[in-house]
């Protein structure tokens, strides 16, 4: 009478074990979560258990935090040698220090909005993440991709409004507190 207890149609139910989840496809898991739904028994909630920590483990990507830090410096490293052979070329034309440091700037916005534009850039920062966001280069993507991206629903509506949806804070509070620094150094220099 025992036997037939774990019995089902003339089959014995087998647990699975967890390695035995490993083997299974995405959609198989949720069928076997979604069918021990009521589990009622020690074992079928055990079994429920192990599907679901199985799907979670194939669905949640696993990252190394030392290669994702090595491509950040890398792509970071090549960010900041572009910016560095720049400065060296505009003053080797004549240019000041801080002329140079402007062009460069200029110039490094500029590369990183033709490479945003051309799809490049969101290539580039995917695998160096951090190293390709930090930079200038990041902040002129994180400006052109919106623009790019509503400029089908018109140059108003979907250029105009979406712009700045990511830089535009940054550049609000920036423009802000610059206005609010420079009227406290007018008033404090009429007052003195």
């Amino acid at each position: 009478m025992e036997k037939k207890m774990g019995q089902k149609n003339g089959q014995e139910k087998r647990q699975k074990t967890k390695a035995e989840y490993k083997n299974i496809s995405r959609e198989e898991l949720m069928q076997e979560i979604s069918g021990q739904e009521n589990a009622r028994t020690e074992e079928e909630k055990e079994a429920r258990k192990n599907a679901y920590h199985a799907y979670v483990s194939q669905v949640t990507p696993s990252y190394s935090l030392t290669l994702n830090m090595l491509k950040a410096f890398l792509v970071g490293g090549i960010i900041c040698c572009i910016g560095q052979g720049i400065m060296n070329f505009a003053m080797s034309r004549g240019l000041d220090q801080m002329n140079a440091g402007k062009w460069t700037s200029v110039i490094l916005v500029l590369i990183s909005v033709i490479l945003t534009g051309l799809n490049i850039y969101p290539t580039i920062a995917k695998f160096g993440g951090a190293g390709a966001l930090v930079p200038i280069t990041g902040f002129a993507n994180g400006v052109a991709a919106p623009a790019i991206e509503f400029k089908k629903e018109g140059q108003v509506f979907g250029i105009g409004s979406q712009i700045f949806s990511i830089g535009g804070p940054v550049i609000l509070y920036g423009i802000f507190t610059s206005w609010l620094l420079g009227l406290v150094y007018w008033i404090w220099k009429l007052a003195s």
